[in-house]
């Protein structure tokens, strides 16, 4: 599989590293039901078949997290760019 860096271009799988599901927010520790929500947050995660968003992280070129809409029933990649919105 290969995946085109927005800041490095088309690349190897091996240089990633899969961080997980792009989904999940992180709950406010604050509210009401906090230790459910972050008892869900941690531990519940979908495992769609289909087109997912996943963080992943270029780890042998230049560090930048990433987004990749990925559909995990053919691994094909339909988007990448940088996680938060922004360049590095």
């Amino acid at each position: 599989m290969r995946l085109t860096c927005p800041y490095c271009g088309e690349r190897d799988s091996r240089e990633f590293v899969y961080r997980g599901d792009a989904a999940p927010r992180r709950p406010d520790g604050q509210g009401p039901d906090a230790l459910d929500a972050f008892h869900d947050y941690v531990f519940l995660r979908d495992n769609k078949a289909g087109v997912m968003a996943e963080l992943w992280q270029h780890v042998a070129g230049c560090r930048s997290w990433l987004v990749v809409m990925r559909d995990t029933r053919t691994h094909e990649v339909s988007a990448v760019t940088f996680a938060g919105g922004s360049d590095p």
